[in-house]
Parts: C-alpha cells; sequence; structure tokens
C-alpha cells in the first residue's frame, strides 16, 4: 500500500515540478525570484503565484480515508524560502484556506488548512539560513522532509477522532514526507538554475562592461564633458538592451540618448528628482515605477531606472542613468552593469589626471564568458589603484602595469606553450596586485632553480597560486606565506606552489580533482585535466594537505 501510494503520489509531485518548469523559462517569474530587493507588490504577487501552485497540489491529490494526499506544500515551502516569511505566510494562507473551503467540517480540513499555513511560515523564517548555505537543495530536501513531519504531527493533535488520525498517519506519512521532500529539492533545484543562468550573465555584463569601458577610454580621456558624454552614451546603447543612457554632472544633463531624448536635452537642468537625489546621498538607487524617477514631463516614457553615482576622489561629479520603457525592469544584472560602469568611469575620469588610462585598459579583448576571468578580482584592483592614485602615485603606476599584463595574459589566444619565466611573470602581476590589497598578510617566496629550461601550458600555475592564497592564506586572520618552488627531478621540471594556510579537510580533498569537487575546486579541476590531457594520466596535479597547517600542490612538466 505504501509503495503504490508513493509512486501514485510522485507522479502528482511531478505534475507540479513541471509547472516549476515552465515557470522557469517566464520572464516575469524569472524576474521576480531573482530580484535583489523585492517589494511589498513583488512579495504578494509571489504569494499568489506559489499559493496557486499550492491549490493545484490539492486538486491533484489522491483522497483516501476522508483525506486528501496531495502535494501543496512545495509550492507554499518554495515560496517561503525564496521570498520570506511574507510570502511563506501569504501563500500558506492561500492555498491552506482554500484547502479548508473545499471541505468544511471534514476530517483533515483544519488540520491540513493549519499545517500548510504552518509550513509556509516555517519556510519563509529558515530564507537567510537557506540563502547562506552552499548546499540549498539538500537544505530544502531536510526542510522539507521536517515540515511534512510537522504536518504529521498536527493531523495527530487536531484531526478526530485520534484513533482515524494514527490510522491515517500511518498510511500517509512517509509517502508525503518522501514525496514532498523530494519535490521540493527539485523545485528548489529549478529555481537554482534561474540564478546560475543569472550569474552567467552577470559576467558576461561585467565583461561588457569593460568592453565598453575599453571603447570609451579614449572619450572620457578627454574630460568629463557634453561631447564625451555623449559619445560615450551612444557606445552604451548600441552595446546593451537599454533603452535610454544618460549622463549628468551636478547641475545639468550632459547626454540623453534613447527614448525620453526629446525633452531630457543636454545642457538643461536636470530633471528628475531621483538624480538629485543620488548627487545628494551618493548612492545608487533604483526606480521601478515613473513616479520614483519623477520628471515632470506629462508624457515620459521612462518607467523605471538605475542611477549611479560618478565620483572623482570621494566628490560627486555626476551621474550615469540607465532608462527602461517599462516599470519593474531593471533586473539584478543591469544594475551590477551600471555599478561597473560607473566605477570604471570614474576610476577613468580620475586617472585621467595622471594620464594612466591606456595601461588600465589597453588591449584587453575581452571574450563573454571566458573562464578565467574574475570580475570581482578585476573591480577590487581597480578600488585598490584608486585608492593609491592619490596617496601613492608611483604605486599605483606599477599596480596599473601589472594589471595591464595580467590581463594581457589572460587573454592571449592560440599560445600552446610559454616559458616558465613567463608564466612566474604573470604570476607576479596577480601577486603584487594581491600584496597591495592585504599588504603583511601576505608574504611570497620564490625559489626557482638557476638556469632552469621549461615550457609549460599557460595559466597553469596561476590557479594554483591564486589558490593557495585565496583559500588558504588569507582564510587565517594573521594570513601566511605561499611558496612558488621550480627545480629539475630528473624527468622533467617538478613545480611545487605551497603554502601554511588553514588547509583542506580530508573529505574534501578527496573530491576535489574529482567531477563532485566543491566550487572551490574547479580551477584545480582544470588545471589537473589539462595536464593530463597534455602529458598523460601519470602527470596529473598532486594536492597534499593537513588541516590548520597548510597546503602543497605540485606538477612535473616532463622533458621531450
Amino acid at each position: 500500500m505504501l509503495v503504490i501510494l508513493l509512486k501514485n503520489l510522485s507522479s502528482r509531485v511531478g505534475i507540479i515540478l513541471v509547472l516549476a518548469l515552465f515557470l522557469s523559462k517566464v520572464g516575469l517569474f524569472r524576474k521576480l525570484v531573482s530580484k535583489r530587493n523585492i517589494n511589498l507588490q513583488d512579495k504578494i504577487f509571489l504569494s499568489i503565484i506559489f499559493g496557486v501552485i499550492g491549490i493545484v497540489g490539492t486538486y491533484t491529490g489522491i483522497h483516501l480515508q476522508g483525506a486528501i494526499v496531495n502535494s501543496r506544500v512545495i509550492g507554499v515551502f518554495v515560496g517561503g524560502l525564496l521570498g520570506g516569511p511574507l510570502v511563506g505566510f501569504l501563500s500558506g494562507l492561500i492555498a491552506g484556506g482554500h484547502r479548508f473551503l473545499i471541505d468544511i467540517g471534514g476530517f483533515t480540513a483544519l488540520a491540513c488548512s493549519l499545517s500548510t499555513l504552518t509550513e509556509g511560515i516555517m519556510a519563509g523564517f529558515l530564507k537567510k539560513k537557506f540563502e547562506n548555505n552552499p548546499y540549498k537543495i539538500s537544505f530544502a530536501l531536510i526542510a522539507g522532509a521536517l515540515a511534512e513531519v510537522i504536518q504529521m504531527i498536527i493531523i495527530l493533535i487536531v484531526a478526530k477522532p485520534f484513533p482515524a488520525a494514527i490510522e491515517l498517519v500511518k498510511i500517509i506519512g512517509i509517502p508525503m514526507i518522501v514525496a514532498n521532500a523530494i519535490g521540493i529539492a527539485v523545485f528548489i533545484a529549478i529555481t537554482d538554475s534561474i540564478f546560475k543562468e543569472i550569474e552567467n550573465e552577470a559576467v558576461y555584463q561585467a565583461q561588457l562592461a569593460l568592453k565598453i569601458a575599453d571603447r570609451t577610454l579614449a572619450y572620457f580621456r578627454k574630460g568629463f564633458n557634453e561631447d564625451t558624454a555623449k559619445d560615450t552614451a551612444n557606445i552604451i546603447k548600441i552595446m546593451t538592451n537599454i533603452e535610454a543612457v544618460s549622463f549628468t554632472d551636478t547641475e545639468k544633463i550632459l547626454a540623453h540618448v534613447g527614448i525620453g531624448e526629446d525633452h531630457h536635452l543636454p545642457g538643461s537642468p536636470i530633471k528628475t528628482n531621483l538624480t538629485r537625489e543620488t548627487l545628494q546621498s551618493k548612492k545608487y538607487i533604483v526606480a521601478n515605477v515613473r513616479e520614483e524617477i519623477g520628471c515632470d514631463f506629462q508624457d515620459c516614457p521612462l518607467r523605471s531606472a538605475i542611477i549611479v553615482p560618478i565620483k572623482e576622489e570621494d566628490r560627486v561629479i555626476g551621474t550615469l542613468k540607465l532608462y527602461k520603457g517599462e516599470e519593474n525592469s531593471i533586473t539584478k544584472v543591469e544594475t551590477e552593469l551600471a555599478l561597473g560602469l560607473a566605477q570604471i568611469f570614474s576610476t577613468q575620469i580620475e586617472l585621467s589626471k595622471i594620464d594612466y588610462q591606456r595601461e588600465l585598459l589597453a588591449r584587453s579583448e575581452l571574450k563573454a564568458l571566458q573562464a578565467q576571468i574574475n570580475p570581482h578580482f578585476l573591480f577590487n584592483a581597480i578600488n585598490t589603484i584608486v585608492s593609491l592614485t592619490r596617496t601613492k602615485p608611483n604605486e599605483a603606476r606599477k599596480l596599473l602595469l601589472h594589471l595591464g599584463n595580467y590581463f594581457r595574459k589572460n587573454f592571449e589566444q592560440n599560445i600552446d606553450e610559454v616559458d616558465l619565466y613567463k608564466e612566474i611573470e604573470h604570476i607576479n602581476s596577480y601577486i603584487e596586485i594581491e600584496k597591495a590589497r592585504f599588504g603583511d598578510k601576505l608574504e611570497i617566496e620564490y625559489q626557482i632553480q638557476e638556469d632552469i629550461e621549461c615550457k609549460l601550458p599557460p595559466l597553469i600555475l596561476q590557479p594554483l597560486v591564486e589558490n593557495a592564497i585565496k583559500h588558504g592564506v588569507l582564510r587565517k586572520i594573521e594570513g601566511g606565506k605561499v611558496e612558488i618552488i621550480a627545480r629539475e627531478n630528473g624527468i622533467g621540471t617538478e613545480l611545487i606552489v605551497r603554502d601554511n594556510g588553514v588547509g583542506i579537510p580530508k573529505d574534501k580533498l578527496d573530491s576535489i580533482l574529482e567531477e563532485r569537487g566543491t566550487k572551490e575546486g574547479i580551477g584545480l579541476k582544470n588545471v589537473n585535466e589539462r595536464l593530463k590531457n597534455k602529458y598523460g594520466s601519470e602527470y596529473g596535479l598532486k594536492i597534499e594537505s593537513e588541516l590548520n597547517k597548510g597546503t602543497i600542490a605540485s606538477m612535473v612538466i616532463p622533458k621531450y
């Protein structure tokens, strides 16, 4: 009986998951679940969506002994995890209230209604823990199973007569706990795919920001004025899906390209209240409706916007504004694009005083979604350079040269092998930037055998050094030391990266080079596969580690 019931319920859960898959392709749903800060209107809309999914779970349920074996909790619980307490409460109220109303006075009507509401609230309060948990699917599976256990307890407490409630729980308990927990986990996996797609888009947008900055470098080198702002706005408009791009200084519009350009005229005073607020607060602002933008022109087509201050040193000198003609249409990705562009433009304008722009982005030919790029590293490096331009301009110039060298090496194409010293030079550029950020917390020691001759695949050592710094020594409060060693060993050149950082737990170490390796191990896995593909399986990457003592990553480049 239990097996048959589990199979039947699993097919009902499948209906909910098909609906989830369909929703994951709907633009409005994707926007709602991916927005960084959802407002009250968004929460109400999400509550309706997940409440309706819960109702579908009721109607697709199996009638048994005066009760309904159902998947109602899936929509409600996922709604709480994604939307928080209010969404969990409202979606639980919708689905639970519906369950009560279609069977008023029924054996489990009140119990199921209360349990649905309770599970929704429970999921809502688990939202923060869920967001901070790296294993979201496992978290959802366990939390969903626990929620269904609570439902069974509520049925035992509320449903009368008690003997009938016990008999019912004996039959439906395991099938509902198992099927619905798995359904919740799979639903979360589907929504998680939305975030991963958006993360990929964010990487693309970060690189797009760099491409735009590269193309606008010649303009902002001439200053921040109407001519340079117009040329830059045109480039942004052409290279993105933004419907209008605008620049202002602190008093007037410098350029406006796209919808609304008939009345947002260059040279005219700033028209929107939101721009004035951004200039005053020195913080970026997102507007989701026309009223928030505050344009005094009656038929203004601008409906949503992201407005970001452009700074020179600590002083706001203007704004960058990206507009759309539809309300609530500024996504997280577009927000990151605007922030990245404004940051780079601010840097370009400030560095124009000391003529460093060309080194900043010269000869950077970016490839969308190129695996080696870490946009956070670039923006952190830019921030470090900006902070040094005022106090240590010579050091800032050196770091710009290192940054240019680092990215030039990253984007070199069709190079099968490089000289070891070139690879060390590339690593040194990366290290100098990191040392500028972390100072005495980071100690580097090179032990390179003299007159060593070695050709190796490009960018094969840098991921090891980055891993040692990022996941090793910098996870210690006091920092630590990284040693980079190259020496002949008879069969080839032995390359070693050794750190005295936090080390790697044994269970993680066993899988770090395998398919099931963690996100932190992706770079190491890539290095391992490249070595094996080029030189053979016996020349793969070797990792040794002891918790709280450090890690040794080594490889041998054979002589041919």
